[in-house]
């Protein structure tokens, strides 16, 4: 029989790829995606959506909010994704009582025991990484989660009145426990509006439960392998940058996205009393990006429509802040969206 076990792929030298061999690239990634799932499926049972979510958040080298109660795989998910690369991981496990500087890093006074000179020497936080799992990030007070905001945007950090890039790749694969769990601090819209996409982790069926219960209590510990490296995460990350869309997919995300702001003609005209605040131009960039990505994954150098309405509710769901009469209605922000894709179809 065949081994359909999918080899280690790392940067694929071994095919002779370069940056400009686009058809191999595709093909790279395509068995690329099915590796990480495969590595992945040895530890997490089921959540096939979520990992699917997280790669398009990888390959577009953007960050993703993986959302749910506690227990239900999030951190073991990102984890073990990170652990399928050769990419440097860093874990930050948010508190009430943790500082900006726990996380940026801080600068430290050494002094010199043999001339008695005093210099300030800055030492690196956990946010100096390529994968940084930002474990049950509303935890910490707003003031901590701040902390994150400029190298979520920018790449780079500024501490000690200092400017400090980031390695690339550097994306943010945080977790949030449902907010309305005892100490947990919302997230505020400007930091929601930086993740690329959110993640909402379900429970489990039936049958998948009774696996995850099967292989949890056994004395077996399944290994992860890394079956990709950092020159090839950015070999794919640059491919899905140039894969083209066409005029009418472009038309199609922009105008979804202006429907989420009820003072907006796009937006349908039942809706606009349901929404308080809609979607910014970021978010049309992340819907097409992560368009891009789908296409990758599926092995298609092309977007499709269907790509645009799949990514629409990772991609704006925690964007749109429903207003008080939906709240009143028992409307969820992704019941919004759900509708506003409804009506552009």
């Amino acid at each position: 029989m065949m081994d359909t076990t999918p080899r280690p792929l790392l940067d694929g030298a071994d095919r002779q790829l370069d940056d400009t061999d686009d058809v191999a690239t595709l093909v790279f990634a395509q068995e690329a995606a099915n590796a990480l799932r495969a590595q992945v499926g040895r530890r997490v049972v089921g959540q096939h959506d979520a990992v699917e979510l997280l790669l398009v958040a990888l390959f577009c080298n953007g960050h993703a909010l993986s959302i749910g109660v506690p227990g239900l795989a999030k951190t073991l998910l990102i984890s073990t994704l990170a652990e399928a690369m050769r990419l440097d991981f860093g874990r930050i496990q948010f508190t009430p009582d943790m500082m900006p500087g726990d996380v940026t890093g801080s600068e430290v006074l050494e002094e010199d025991r043999a001339t008695g000179h005093r210099s300030y020497r800055f030492i690196q936080g956990p946010v100096f990484t390529n994968i940084l799992l930002a474990d049950e990030l509303n935890r910490t007070p707003p003031k901590t989660q701040a902390a994150l905001l400029q190298a979520m945007q920018e790449r780079q950090v500024t501490a000690g009145g200092q400017t400090r890039s980031l390695p690339p790749p550097f994306l943010v694969l945080a977790t949030q426990n449902p907010i309305e769990q005892h100490g947990t601090y919302p997230l505020p819209e400007a930091q929601l509006d930086r993740f690329m996409l959110a993640v909402h982790v379900d429970y489990p069926d039936f049958e998948d439960e009774i696996e995850i219960v099967r292989r949890t209590t056994m004395s077996d510990s399944p290994t992860v392998e890394p079956v990709l490296n950092k020159a090839g995460v950015l070999r794919v990350q640059g491919l899905v940058r140039r894969v083209p869309v066409a005029d009418h997919v472009l038309r199609l995300a922009v105008g979804l996205v202006r429907a989420t702001r009820p003072d907006d003609s796009a937006c349908p005209e039942g809706l606009r009393s349901l929404v308080s605040f809609g979607a910014s131009p970021r978010a049309s960039q992340a819907l097409v990006l992560g368009a891009k990505a789908l296409a990758v994954i599926d092995g298609r150098a092309t977007v499709r429509v269907e790509d645009i309405y799949r990514m629409a509710i990772p991609v704006l769901a925690h964007r749109v802040v429903p207003s008080f009469r939906a709240e009143a209605e028992g409307l969820t922000a992704r019941a919004l969206i759900e509708r506003i894709v409804a009506h552009g179809r």
